[in-house]
């Protein structure tokens, strides 16, 4: 899959596309539907199977919603698309003059001159141009004018989407990974780089790697412990991860700790992904440093007992 950044850098000349269109957050079983649809379909026509997405979320530039959470940072979402076997993701910056492009500008200018789109499968709510003010009708008028095909994406399916989307927030904020998961068919992912921590985990036994996640968009799981998996140095490893305030050793700021099983090497400043697998426990405050040792203890068994299974 090649990332394309600004439709104006797409300066393809030798071939036509299938475009889909959307922010495809999450990337989840729904979404998928429509991506295969669009990649087969490509692949039966001698099309490229190409997304147009757009970054940042359009909610975080028109409503102002800097409390927006995603399911995906934008280097998230290219791992899964590419997996899928997207051949062109289109990243265009979204701002308000982009907003105010009219529907024929937007049809002729970008996605026949530029993009040279021979079909476009999308949503049957689908709206576009300025003020949102043309749908999936004044799409299809303009495909006959301009030859391209439109195939709309039922109602049941979009809904099916909007319904999963919404499931997967609250399972993550509720904790109940498995359920995000299902919805998903991957393990929800935290993407960040290991920095220094306090070094207490050490001195408890368990050494964690703490990551930061710079995107102040992503959304974090509940606070607790959680079974998680992760590829370091090309191998898979295990371990728990931590999602809270260290009340116990009064701690002020959240933090994302995990303790990989067997790991032994540095990984500071390294950049490390995170597949969250299970939920533990809630993160609880213990009456002595004693006490959360041995609740640690109890905890990579717990791990463990899961990874087994």
């Amino acid at each position: 899959m090649e990332t394309i950044q600004g439709i104006s850098s797409f300066t393809n000349t030798s071939f036509q596309t299938a475009v889909t269109i959307g922010t495809f957050d999450g990337v989840h079983l729904g979404h998928s539907k429509i991506l295969e649809r669009l990649i087969n379909n490509a692949k039966k026509t001698g099309l490229k199977s190409t997304v147009l997405t757009f970054f940042p979320h359009p909610r975080m530039v028109l409503q102002k919603d800097t409390n927006i959470k995603l399911l995906n940072t934008l280097e998230e979402k290219k791992q899964i698309l590419e997996a899928l076997g997207l051949d062109y993701l289109i990243v265009h910056p979204f701002t308000k003059a982009f907003s105010r492009l009219s529907a024929t500008d937007f049809v002729r200018d970008i996605l026949v001159n530029n993009l040279k789109t021979k079909k476009i499968i999308i949503g049957y709510d689908h709206r576009f141009g300025r003020n949102r003010n043309a749908n999936i009708q004044d799409l299809i008028t303009f495909g006959t004018a301009l030859d391209f095909e439109v195939e709309e994406i039922p109602a049941q399916e979009i809904d099916d989407i909007a319904v999963s989307s919404t499931k997967i927030r609250n399972a993550l904020l509720e904790g109940d990974i498995t359920v995000a998961n299902s919805y998903l068919s991957y393990n929800y992912m935290l993407t960040g780089s290991i920095k220094k921590g306090k070094g207490l985990g050490k001195e408890f036994g368990f050494p964690t790697a703490n990551l930061h996640i710079e995107e102040n968009y992503k959304l974090i799981p509940k606070n607790g412990v959680y079974v998680v998996k992760s590829i370091l140095d090309g191998k898979e490893y295990f371990g728990m991860m931590n999602i809270g305030y260290n009340p116990t050793v009064a701690g002020t700021e959240k933090s994302i700790e995990v303790n990989f099983f067997d790991f032994e090497g540095d990984l500071y400043d390294q950049k490390v992904q995170v597949g969250i697998i299970h939920r533990i426990r809630d993160e609880h405050k213990f009456d002595s440093v004693q006490a959360l040792k041995e609740q640690l203890k109890e905890d990579k068994k717990t791990s463990l007992s899961l990874i087994s299974k």
